[in-house]
């Protein structure tokens, strides 16, 4: 009989509430995984200006697509137009961001997760 064994006892299954806990770990990593998927595919809009300057960003925070209107392109005021963008790229940027805390929440049940 192993050391501070009685007889007719048996040892206690540790290992079963570990296994327990890397399987839910593991499992809650592959919904990440997949919500990360989703959200990297997800893509938001922006626009100020009036619609002078849309802007629209992915989950991976690049812009795809970038929309000036003809009236917003005035030679005369160039910084008009590069404040405009800039608003719209921080705007998407801002909205995405929400975003994409918001889905990862659902994942984690509000757990702050570095990294994420």
């Amino acid at each position: 009989m192993g050391k501070g064994m009685r007889a007719g006892k048996r040892p206690r299954q540790k290992n079963a509430g570990m296994q327990q806990q890397l399987q839910q770990v593991q499992a809650m990593q592959a919904m990440m995984e997949k919500k990360q998927d989703e959200i990297e595919a997800h893509e938001i809009e922006a626009s100020v200006g009036g619609g002078a300057v849309t802007v629209r960003v992915n989950g991976r925070r690049e812009i795809v697509d970038l929309k000036l209107a003809p009236e917003a392109v005035d030679p005369d005021d160039i910084e008009m137009l590069q404040d405009l963008i800039m608003s719209a790229v921080n705007e998407a940027i801002r909205q995405i961001s929400e975003y994409s805390e918001a889905e990862m929440s659902k994942v984690t049940g509000g757990l702050n997760i570095p990294g994420l």
